[in-house]
C-alpha cells in the first residue's frame, strides 16, 4: 500500500511505539550527517540487497523517508 503520513501522525505513532519501522533512503553520507532517531538506512541502490535482511515481515508498517519526492 502506498500512502503518505504527516509528520505529526508519524511522530505520534513513534511516540506510542506502535511497531513502525522507519527507513531513510538516503545516501550513507547524508544519513551520517543527520537522520531521524531509530531510522534504518537503506540507500536506493541497496534496496534489493538490504531490505530482505533489515525489514520485518511484509505485513509490518514501514515508513520511508527521503530528501525528494522520487
Amino acid at each position: 500500500m502506498d500512502s503518505t503520513i504527516s509528520t505529526k501522525d508519524l511522530k505520534s505513532k513513534l511516540d506510542k511505539n506502535q511497531g513502525i519501522t522507519l527507513v531513510e533512503t538516503l545516501a550513507p553520507e547524508r544519513y551520517r550527517e543527520a537522520h531521524l532517531p531509530g531510522a534504518l538506512n537503506i540507500p536506493p541502490e541497496k534496496i534489493r540487497e538490504l531490505a530482505p535482511q533489515l525489514l520485518p515481515s511484509k505485513d509490518a508498517e514501514i515508513v520511508t523517508y527521503c530528501t525528494n519526492a522520487h
